[in-house]
């Protein structure tokens, strides 16, 4: 990782724990725009790694949910369905 990356990454994970705290889930698009009146390459690599970080939450939560499913009988849960297309 370079430099940006790795400053948005870290302030990506601050933000994310700080969202649970403050109990407001779009409160990133705040540290965005604070983010971004100074530095539009910061700001790019500071919404990806929250991207990716959200994104891997609920895959992992996805998979814990399959998971506790398969050893229970359970029915599995289905993935919505964007996700199977590939779609945003």
């Amino acid at each position: 990782m370079n430099v940006v990356e790795e400053l948005g990454d870290a302030l990506a994970k601050s933000t994310l724990e700080a969202m649970e705290t403050i109990d407001d889930d779009r409160f990133y698009e705040k540290v965005s725009r604070v983010v971004g009146a100074s530095s539009p390459t910061l700001q790019e690599a500071f919404l990806t790694a929250v991207r990716v970080r959200m994104a891997e939450r609920r895959g992992r939560e996805f998979l814990a949910k399959a998971l506790a499913a398969a050893q229970t009988g359970a029915a599995a849960p289905d993935a919505p369905k964007d996700y199977e297309t590939g779609g945003h």
